[in-house]
């Protein structure tokens, strides 16, 4: 049986349920399918911040830079429990480059964009007093701090997809597009289902966001023509052991005129990241080489007291970005712009082509804006207006993580905090009615209870043990190889329970 659709969008990182989410906001009827799990590649993949990008002001991409830091405002009102500010600290180095570079580079900074709103501006500080400058060589007096914003990426992506979801849309994982073809009326798309069986969709039009496989979904299942072409950078982090004890994040200027962060990550880790590294080989599969890895350690040796070697890394993670091909020599000067085609040779095709984390809403509201004529009944565009993402309902995030410990003093403090962080106002339908831990069901490891996995598996798409630790949370970093099997056998074993948390 063929189900009908106003717009078909294939795939599920960022981009997609982006444009998932908006167009069901518009009153559309909405099909997303993505072939693995939702932010299973490039999406989970981010250095994890939401910024303006502040090296590429060296490259002039300020109408980029203007646009990201302004989009960093409405996605700091949309959904702050996963997504807050972040102090960031430059140690000067003047054969880098001068210190009143750095300072014109931090005014512009500051006031792109429509100018910050929220967040504190830049200042030039003393690392002989500021709380960022002991962990550093003694080398280094004076640093500038600026202001950008983290994010748990795989949870926005996630986020997204739900809350189209709620407005209508349909979304499957762990599904396919094997192959899509139009006429003057449509296209007419066969997904293939988790456990291979075929399904036909019919959509007046087709959204191709399928990130680094954008230009084989157009040679291979739509057999459609273009020109375009894409270059894939690998971009790989590594995590040690916490190498400072404050909350700022640190931005280091590299001999090769690139930047490295070091970010507080996980309460007791440090991330490190990240490499530039052109990428020829299977999009779905990157790893971390020797080579990226030794990279990032000798960035973080060049400011830190504290040496750090590979066997210091507790893990690694890549992902592929899908850059626009600008012909430019360097893999990290390449523009992290997007570019949006509509192809009108028959039924109407989107192609989304590059992107960031951080433009991703002003990206699929320019899509729908591009695609609204199509549509008679679509409404107006909606989600700069401060419409928050599920769990974003309340604006103090703080006060909302006190109330929750009041009301369940029983919770471990840690818990709570990360339950408020990562699920918000939400947080309550994975606890329930549960008055003690004991309630909360089968203890997993770490602070991981059956109740939120019950919560992942019905609601969040969660599958299986890598769904629920290093995407909805980063666990993973907690978990004895012992415990993930014994996660992966109850998710493996115990049917899905939906309507009690609906």
């Amino acid at each position: 049986m063929t189900e009908h659709f106003d717009l078909l969008v294939v795939g599920g990182g960022i981009n997609g349920v982006g444009i998932a989410r908006d167009a069901a906001g518009r009153g559309l009827s909405v099909c997303l399918c993505e072939r693995d799990d939702l932010a299973a590649h490039t999406s989970s993949a981010s250095t994890k911040l939401i910024h303006g990008g502040l090296r590429y002001l060296e490259q002039f991409e300020f109408a980029l830079v203007g646009k990201a830091l302004a989009e960093r405002e409405v996605l700091l009102r949309a959904a702050p429990h996963i997504i807050w500010p972040l102090r960031f600290v430059l140690p000067h180095q003047s054969h880098l480059r001068p210190a009143w570079m750095i300072r014109l580079g931090l005014f512009l900074y500051d006031n792109l964009g429509r100018g910050r709103r929220t967040l504190p501006g830049s200042r030039r500080v003393s690392l002989k007093r500021h709380e960022s400058g002991p962990p550093l060589r003694d080398e280094f007096h004076t640093g500038f701090v600026y202001s950008d914003a983290w994010v748990q990426d795989a949870r926005l992506v996630v986020l997204n997809a739900m809350d189209a979801m709620e407005r209508g849309a349909t979304i499957y994982t762990r599904t396919r597009c094997v192959s899509a073809s139009r006429d003057d009326d449509g296209w007419t798309a066969e997904l293939e289902l988790p456990r291979g069986e075929r399904s036909t969709i019919r959509a007046k039009v087709l959204a191709n966001a399928t990130g680094p496989w954008a230009v084989q979904f157009l040679d291979q299942v739509a057999k459609v023509g273009h020109d375009h072409a894409l270059r894939l950078v690998k971009g790989s982090h590594i995590v040690v052991s916490r190498l400072f004890d404050h909350q700022h994040a640190y931005i280091f200027q590299q001999p090769d005129r690139r930047i490295v962060f070091a970010i507080p990550y996980e309460h007791d880790f440090t991330l490190i990241g990240t490499t530039d590294v052109d990428y020829r080989s299977d999009p779905s599969a990157p790893h971390i080489d020797i080579d990226e890895t030794r990279y990032l350690c000798d960035a973080a040796n060049r400011y830190f007291k504290r040496s750090i070697g590979p066997a210091d890394v507790v893990w690694s993670y890549s992902g592929v970005r899908p850059l626009l091909d600008d012909e430019q020599g360097n893999a990290s000067e390449v523009t992290r712009d997007y570019l949006l085609e509509l192809d009108r040779q028959g039924a109407p095709l989107l192609n989304v082509f590059g992107g960031k984390l951080t433009t991703y809403r002003k990206l699929a509201e320019e899509a729908m804006d591009r695609l609204a004529p199509l549509f008679p009944h679509a409404s107006e565009a909606w989600t700069s207006k401060g419409h928050p993402l599920p769990g974003g309902e309340r604006q103090d995030v703080d006060t909302l993580q006190r109330e929750l410990q009041s009301a369940h003093p029983w919770l471990p403090e840690t818990l709570v905090w990360r339950l408020v962080h990562s699920y918000g106002s939400r947080s309550m339908h994975i606890l329930g009615q549960a008055r003690s831990l004991q309630d909360l069901g089968e203890h997993f490891g770490a602070d991981l209870y059956q109740a939120e996995v019950d919560y992942l598996r019905a609601l969040e798409w969660a599958v299986d043990a890598t769904d629920v630790l290093w995407r909805r949370s980063k666990l993973g970093l907690r978990f004895s190889p012992e415990q993930v099997l014994r996660l992966s056998a109850y998710l493996a074993d115990v049917p899905l329970r939906r309507a009690s948390f609906t």
